[in-house]
C-alpha cells in the first residue's frame, strides 16, 4: 500500500507598512547631472608638466639638457600626451626606430607611410631615451656647449643638427618654452614659482561645437578657412594666447552664427 503525506503551507499575515517606510519606498533617488567639460590646451599642459616636470629636471642634471627643451618637446611631438605614439608606443619625443634598436617598435606614418617608431613601457622610459639619443650622437653634440639656460640656442641647434624636417621647430619650441614660461624648470627657485601658476577656466561644450583635432601642417588660419570663420574667434573659443597650436591637440569650433 503506498503511502502519500501532505505537506500543509502556512501563509503568514502581511504585516502592515508603516508610513514612513511607504515614503521611503517612494522617494526618488536623484542622479547627478553630468556636464561634459572641455578643458584649455592650457590646462592639459599643466597636467602634462606636473607628471613630466621632475623627470625632466632630473634628466637635465644627469644629462645637462635643458629641462625647458626636453618638455617643450615632449608636449610638441607627443600633442600634449595625446598622440597615437604617446597613447599606444609611450614614445613622447617621436623617436624613430633607428639602426641599433632593438626594443618594442611600432610603424606610424611621419615623413613617409609606415615609418618605425620606438615604444617604451613606460613614459619615463621615453625621457630617458631621449637623453641618451641627444648625448650619445655625434650630431647633437655641439649642442652641449650651450648655456643650460639659453633654450633659444638649443632649440635652434636641435634643427640644425636634424631632429625635425620642420622648418618652423625652432619657433614652435621657443613659444611653448616662453608661453608656459618653462625656462622656470631650468632652475629650483623657477620650478617651486610654476608649480603655483593657474590657469584659465574650463571651456564648456555646448551640443552645437564641432571638434577639431589639429594635425601635421594645420594651421589656425587654414582651420578658420575650413570652417568659414575667423582666426580670433578660434582663439577666443579656445583661451588662445597665441597661435601656436599642436598636433594631436583639440579645438572646438563654435556654430556659425
Amino acid at each position: 500500500m503506498l503511502s502519500c503525506s501532505v505537506t500543509k503551507t502556512v501563509r503568514s499575515k502581511p504585516q502592515p507598512v508603516s508610513k514612513k517606510e511607504t515614503s521611503v519606498e517612494k522617494k526618488a533617488v536623484k542622479i547627478p547631472l553630468v556636464v561634459a567639460v572641455k578643458l584649455t590646451q592650457e590646462q592639459k599642459v599643466q597636467a602634462y608638466l606636473n607628471r613630466f616636470g621632475p623627470i625632466a629636471r632630473a634628466e637635465m642634471q644627469q644629462h645637462k639638457i635643458p629641462a625647458s627643451i626636453t618638455l617643450a618637446q615632449g608636449i610638441l611631438e607627443s600633442g600634449t600626451g595625446e598622440g597615437r605614439l604617446a597613447k599606444e608606443g609611450n614614445n613622447h619625443f617621436g623617436i624613430k626606430c633607428h639602426r641599433g634598436w632593438n626594443g618594442g617598435r611600432m610603424y606610424h606614418d611621419d615623413d613617409a607611410k609606415g615609418e618605425c617608431f620606438r615604444t617604451y613601457d613606460d613614459p619615463a622610459e621615453s625621457y630617458r631615451d631621449h637623453s641618451v639619443f641627444l648625448s650619445g650622437r655625434q650630431r647633437y653634440a655641439f649642442l652641449f656647449k650651450f648655456h643650460k639656460r639659453d633654450y633659444k640656442a638649443w632649440a635652434r641647434g636641435l634643427k640644425k643638427a636634424g631632429y625635425a624636417t620642420d622648418p618652423k621647430y625652432p619657433k614652435k619650441l621657443i613659444n611653448i618654452i616662453q608661453r608656459y614660461e618653462l625656462y622656470q624648470y631650468d632652475t629650483k627657485k623657477g620650478v617651486q614659482a610654476q608649480s603655483r601658476k593657474t590657469y584659465q577656466k574650463p571651456v564648456v561644450r555646448n551640443a552645437e561645437d564641432k571638434i577639431h583635432s589639429v594635425e601635421v601642417g594645420d594651421t589656425l588660419y587654414s582651420i578658420a578657412r575650413q570652417y568659414s570663420i575667423s582666426v580670433s574667434e578660434i582663439k577666443k573659443y579656445n583661451n588662445l594666447i597665441d597661435n601656436t597650436i599642436f598636433k594631436g591637440q583639440e579645438l572646438l569650433i563654435p556654430k556659425k552664427k
